[in-house]
């Protein structure tokens, strides 16, 4: 991977993790909810990509 495309990954990456901090902290949620709804996503999608 071309380290401009790499860069690029990164930032977006950081990005959209600012802006679900930012919009937990808006909705008053808090951080170890997110990240435990997060991981439960990314478990239930774990779990379907299994054949």
């Amino acid at each position: 991977m071309p380290l401009p495309h790499f860069l690029a990954l990164i930032l977006t990456i950081v990005l959209a993790a600012g802006l679900t901090v930012w919009a937990a902290a808006g909705f008053g949620w808090p951080l170890g909810m997110v990240a435990l709804g997060a991981l439960a996503t990314a478990l239930a999608i774990r779990a379907f990509a299994w054949p």
